[in-house]
């Protein structure tokens, strides 16, 4: 079965940070819904944008099923998600592809709509062997009930982001990184201007890149010689490069000026290296 690369959401594992997370991000300019729990014991704030979403993931002590979750990665950004229209069709293709996971996983959560009644978002999700990518998780995400998602309330945010548009990845060797992906989808990535590959996913592109290349284009930190791929960066499209400033001046966020861009560090942004475009 061909499967089209769609990027659904991105995931920062925050672990028991929750509320953290909450307030640096709401200082940077994003509304985020909520406090959601799942039934499977993690809690969760999201971004929510056109097509896609940020998704802060972590747990309270109070709520946690398990240790560590359901992610058992480092804090940071640790997931990539892809949209699909049927999880048990897709469990079907990883398992041909020899990339299955846990087979189809359902799941739900409480919502509180924004005329005050009450509803469930529900998914069913299908992940990829974890033993094929050693720096995060990836799964694919069946939104049974997108309408508890993609609110339009929900996606005016004051610091002007319309949509995540790149997801990036730093590796040693970016072309190994990428076979995981070229196998999974059957398509050959694209080289882009900057040096790296690209993956178009929808609204949002897969980027694989040096560490070196990171480092430069994210202000990261120098990377060893054996250093190993690693989730770095996500990219987001705004309205308006000056209401952004405004927001991140009054949050007392820093940023450098890039161009026609701003780039928030991982020093500021904790979690993660953060580029707003046009």
């Amino acid at each position: 079965m061909p499967i089209t690369p769609v990027i659904d959401h991105a995931v920062i594992n925050v672990d028991d940070e929750l509320n953290q997370a909450q307030h640096l991000f709401q200082r940077m300019g994003f509304q985020l819904s909520e406090r959601g729990h799942h039934s499977m014991g993690s809690s969760n704030h999201l971004a929510i944008f056109k097509d896609n979403y940020l998704e802060l993931l972590g747990y309270e002590a109070d709520r946690q099923t398990s240790s560590r979750g359901l992610w058992q990665v480092a804090p940071g950004l640790a997931g990539l998600v892809w949209k699909t229209a049927d999880a048990h069709a897709v469990w079907q293709h990883l398992q041909q592809c020899g990339l299955e996971g846990e087979p189809p996983t359902a799941f739900s959560r409480p919502v509180t709509l924004p005329d005050g009644s009450t509803t469930e978002a529900r998914f069913c999700i299908t992940r990829i062997r974890g033993s094929a990518l050693d720096y995060g998780f990836s799964f694919f995400c069946e939104q049974q009930t997108p309408e508890a998602v993609w609110q339009p309330a929900w996606q005016v945010h004051p610091n002007t982001v319309q949509s995540l548009t790149a997801f990036v990845i730093a590796a040693p060797q970016p072309v190994q990184t990428l076979a995981l992906y070229r196998q999974l989808f059957n398509c050959v990535p694209r080289m882009d201007a900057q040096g790296g590959y690209v993956l178009d996913s929808g609204t949002c592109r897969l980027r694989v890149i040096s560490h070196d290349q990171a480092g430069r284009e994210f202000a990261l930190p120098p990377a060893g010689q054996n250093a190993p791929a690693k989730m770095v960066a996500l990219c987001f499209q705004v309205a308006s490069l000056n209401q952004l400033r405004q927001c991140l001046t009054q949050g007392d966020i820093q940023w450098q000026e890039q161009d026609n861009a701003l780039l928030v560090t991982q020093q500021q942004a904790q979690w993660l290296a953060m580029r707003f475009h046009l």
